[in-house]
């Protein structure tokens, strides 16, 4: 058997370099690069490993560990999860750093490899600089914190290990069901050390991502609960996306007459408008997509795994005479809440159930209902988003019409956390796939400007806009700069309301005090004046301040000419949220408080929890 003498990392890089994906017939490679902040845990390994590769897989120098691992997770995202990036790190603070990330990606379902440095596998010079030391337990390291955010974990403690760990971290990120991030935590002395690997191990690999089609039993029972319905709903999820699925399912839906809400990782299946898109769903969702979710008899899931903000809390699709389907390439998912569960991929599902289904047509009274509602929340949406008739600080709406009305038809939207992304499902309004991306599985403040760098890699040629709040961006704006030193040209909207005005609000709605969300109600000597375009240029942006909605359509004008990334910041009222639309929440109430108010709201909790469906 032939051997090439490699150390542990000098072979981990050639594997990865290695990789190739099959995308609509044509190859390429999976890894697009590894994401590197270098420290004494993985400099003199994978760092002269990486420098060696060259462009056979590019390294990207970030600014912040969490940062640079949102931007693979991103890149992933906009690729549809099949393609891919790897980041490194030193051990201790660098890889802790990246943990946050990691949940990020274990939460969505996106693909990403994590490559932390880690203690002596030998342990002759323990504890090394920055060791977390278990009194209790010899084998424990920090990257032990991955575990439970990883669907692969392995530690290298010898450099042979690599041989199966490669491969099954792959095959765990390839796979549609379990994908997810992998965790190969690497010891920092096994990287430099030295093994006659077979040379088999760089043979060029080409993946492809299955297509599980369905079993023919599920189908039929689908299709036949489909034929009895007289209301029957789509809630479309990411996994329609991921599956490529868009236009299968509109033509779905539009021959039989379906109509589709989406989830937040759905939001973009169809375009807004579509004949029978009713937008988003749920908590924050449109009054004809939650119309239709409690008038419907049939709610079929597509590709969505359910989250609280999709479901209303379990009530808005549960319950009463609403029967529950679920197609998803997870069984984990397919079976949730009782659904009738068809465990397949979103495209080959809809195909099979299309071939079942003949010239099936819903009532024609169902769907001109949903396509009346849709008629009534577009007026709502006018009334939303147009500019104030005054001198008031413009609400989150308004600021996202103004955007919309400025975007290009390409544009993407990227946001993740705070009110803004409830605002977006409801408001946003996709013109083309891929359009809008929202981080809302974990809902991870500080994603948005490192996601909107790692979307600009995937699609250098698509303007990408980051909606971020004044929270969001003191969190996390250091990779700002990595898109200035990259020439990705980010357009940045940087709402200021002077807080956390989301949870502002939630903090107002459960009776409690306004306390330490917006500034003015925190502990303070003085409160800042925080210059957010000052900041934004000592890293390197173009930027402005604007007074109004007029200023800001025009400064988006600006923005689109620029030659590199450039932010924009605007003043808003914290107070207003869309009252359009919507449905219930379970935050619970406390059972027992001294404020009036707090009494209040938990009485009126406990009614809406008496009186809401029973989930099936």
């Amino acid at each position: 058997m032939a051997t090439i003498r490699l150390t542990a990392a000098q072979a981990l890089v050639r594997y990865l370099s290695r990789q190739f994906i099959e995308i609509d017939g044509s190859e390429t490679p999976y890894f697009a690069g590894v994401w590197a902040i270098f420290g004494h845990g993985n400099v003199a390994g994978l760092g002269e490993a990486l420098h060696a590769a060259g462009d056979d897989l590019p390294t990207f120098r970030a600014h912040n560990e969490q940062a640079m691992a949102h931007a693979a997770i991103a890149f992933a995202k906009a690729h549809r999860r099949r393609r891919a990036m790897a980041c490194t790190s030193s051990i201790g603070p660098g890889a802790l750093n990246m943990v946050t990330a990691a949940a990020v990606a274990h939460v969505n379902r996106l693909p990403v490899l994590f490559l932390p440095g880690d203690v002596f596998a030998g342990r002759a010079p323990d504890p090394v600089l920055q060791q977390v030391e278990d009194f209790a337990d010899a084998t424990v390291s920090a990257n032990d914190a991955f575990r439970p955010v990883s669907r692969y974990f392995d530690r290298v403690q010898r450099p042979e290990q690599i041989i199966d760990s490669l491969p099954r971290a792959m095959a765990t990120m390839l796979d549609p069901a379990s994908c997810g991030p992998a965790t190969l935590a690497f010891c920092q002395d096994v990287q430099t050390e030295a093994f006659d690997y077979p040379a088999s191990l760089f043979e060029r690999r080409v993946w492809r991502i299955r297509r599980p089609p369905p079993d023919p039993r599920e189908i039929d029972e689908l299709a036949a609960a489909l034929r009895d319905a007289k209301a029957p709903l789509i809630v479309a999820g990411g996994g329609v996306i991921y599956a490529g699925a868009e236009a299968a399912l509109g033509r779905f839906a539009e021959a039989a007459r379906i109509p589709v809400a989406e989830t937040q990782a759905g939001r973009g299946a169809l375009a807004w408008d579509h004949p029978m898109a009713l937008g988003a769903i749920g908590v924050t969702g449109t009054s004809a997509a939650n119309r239709a979710a409690e008038g419907a008899d049939l709610v079929i899931g597509i590709g969505t795994r359910l989250q609280d903000f999709t479901t209303g809390s379990r009530a808005l699709l549960a319950g009463g005479r609403t029967r529950l389907a679920q197609i998803n390439v997870a069984a984990f998912d397919a079976a949730k809440h009782g659904a009738l569960a068809v465990v397949a991929d979103a495209g080959a599902a809809l195909e099979a159930l299309a071939g079942k289904l003949g010239g099936y047509l819903t009532p024609g009274v169902w769907s001109h209902q949903a396509r009346q509602d849709v008629a009534a929340w577009n007026r709502d949406w006018e009334v939303a988003t147009a500019a104030p008739s005054d001198n008031a600080l413009p609400s989150d709406a308004q600021v996202i019409g103004a955007v919309w009305r400025r975007s290009r038809d390409d544009a993407v939207v990227v946001c993740a956390a705070g009110g803004l992304p409830g605002e977006l499902h409801k408001l946003w309004r996709p013109k083309q796939p891929g359009g809008y991306h929202v981080e809302y599985g974990f809902s991870c403040m500080g994603y948005e400007i490192a996601g909107g760098l790692g979307v600009k890699m995937a699609d250098p040629a698509r303007d990408v806009i980051v909606m971020v709040g004044d929270g969001s961006y003191l969190m996390l704006n250091s990779e700002i700069a990595t898109s200035v030193m990259l020439g990705l040209k980010l357009t940045l909207v940087v709402l200021d309301n002077r807080g956390f005005g989301c949870i502002n609000r939630l903090q107002a709605q459960v009776g409690a005090a306004p306390f330490n969300n917006l500034l003015a109600d925190s502990r303070h000597a003085t409160l800042p004046a925080i210059d957010f375009a000052a900041h934004a240029a000592s890293l390197g942006a173009l930027s402005e301040k604007v007074d109004d909605i007029a200023g800001l359509e025009a400064a988006m004008g600006r923005a689109a000419a620029a030659a590199r990334t450039y932010a924009i910041v605007i003043d808003t009222d914290p107070a207003p949220s869309t009252e359009a639309g919507g449905a219930w929440w379970d935050v619970a109430v406390p059972e027992v408080s001294h404020r009036p108010a707090v009494v209040a709201a938990r009485a009126a909790y406990e009614d809406r929890v008496r009186t809401r469906k029973d989930p099936a």
